[in-house]
């Protein structure tokens, strides 16, 4: 069900609250709890994301650790703004830029999680490059099987502890990223654990983004399906299907917001 919460305007998608409205408020929500030591993660909703968490128990448990949520797809926006709680979209990707502008600025030291080795090495080089001051204190690149509660991940827990960095980016792709981010938050602390999906393959070129103008136009997922429509046509085909069960739990809250618009 989506509704509107009284305090501060949240919105919630089927029982996960979106309390990050825009990209200056993630930014500075996140920047400081790290200066402050804190131990945190970060997740960005989307439809995929509400489709699975009908489904993985683990996921949606993840989810509901996050400190901090974001509306990452265009539809939880537009749903957003038609009951009267509007949301800015703000991704993962577009996540990691400003937080390392702030990051570099602030001493804010940063650990790399995810994709492969080549991404890795080029993403921490041109964001070096990129934010003066800015420290990549360590990376890792896990396999393709992954398990979040596997040895590996002890011991990639085990090189984010011992790292000194107070961010980490987690590139491993939903729901993996937010359940080893959850776990990670009961065996590290004072860090921040960002899930950002593929953000570090954009930055280091290994895997092409959407044009920035089917970004602003709601369009993104039409260029990736387009570009593997095997791969996720099926997806955002579950995605659209759920569009309408949103909508028409969300009608009371559209109509409120309507009368107090013409009030």
């Amino acid at each position: 069900m989506l509704d509107s919460q009284t305090q501060r305007g949240n919105l919630t998608v089927d029982g996960i609250t979106i309390n990050i409205s825009s990209m200056s408020e993630a930014v500075s929500s996140i920047v400081s709890a790290a200066q402050q030591g804190e131990s945190f993660s970060v997740c960005t909703l989307n439809l995929d994301h509400v489709v699975q968490l009908q489904r993985k128990s683990d996921f949606r448990a993840a989810y509901r650790r996050a400190r901090f949520v974001t509306a990452d797809g265009f539809p939880i926006a537009i749903l957003s703004r038609l009951t009267g709680s509007p949301v800015e979209r703000t991704t993962g990707a577009d996540l990691i830029a400003p937080l390392c502008a702030e990051a570099g600025r602030r001493q804010i030291p940063i650990y790399l999680l995810g994709s492969n080795k080549l991404t890795l090495h080029r993403t921490a080089r041109r964001l070096a490059k990129r934010f003066p001051g800015l420290k990549v204190v360590g990376s890792y690149a896990p396999g393709g099987n992954f398990d979040s509660y596997s040895e590996e991940a002890d011991d990639a827990t085990h090189m984010i502890r011992t790292s000194g960095a107070q961010l980490c980016f987690i590139a491993l792709g939903a729901p993996r990223q937010e359940i080893f981010a959850a776990r990670c938050l009961d065996e590290i602390s004072g860090i921040g654990l960002l899930c950002i999906g593929a953000g570090l393959d954009f930055i280091a070129n290994t895997q092409a983004r959407a044009p920035s103008f089917t970004q602003k136009l709601g369009l993104e997922w039409a260029w990736r399906m387009v570009t593997n429509p095997r791969r996720l046509a099926p997806r955002y085909a579950r995605c659209i299907a759920v569009i309408p069960r949103l909508v028409v739990a969300s009608l009371p809250q559209i109509v409120n917001a309507r009368i107090r618009k013409t009030a």
